[in-house]
């Protein structure tokens, strides 16, 4: 014979609670899916702008990095553009 509590007692009324549906237990598997989709979708404070921050350093540090030459080579020509329309501005030349 089995242990515990039996199914009916002396006067016939169940002793045990009745199986819960899957309605009772929080919906199925459907019903699961979406709470932990909800969880998961829910934004964390604060978290995105760091991210954005770390990225666009390390972007910026990449480009100093392997761009070194050519930015220097860039910008050296543009000041020198740039010196040179503004000699021709003081010293009232047209070009």
């Amino acid at each position: 014979m089995k242990q515990g509590l039996p199914n009916k007692a002396a006067g016939g009324e169940n002793l045990r609670a009745p199986e819960k549906t899957n309605a009772e237990k929080g919906g199925g598997l459907r019903a699961r899916a979406w709470r932990l989709l909800r969880r998961g979708m829910e934004k964390e404070p604060g978290i995105d702008g760091i991210l954005v921050t770390v990225g666009l350093c390390i972007i910026a540090l990449l480009l100093c990095v392997v761009m070194k030459d050519s930015l220097k080579a860039f910008i050296e020509t543009l000041v020198t553009a740039m010196t040179t329309e503004a000699q021709k501005i003081l010293t009232g030349v047209s070009g």
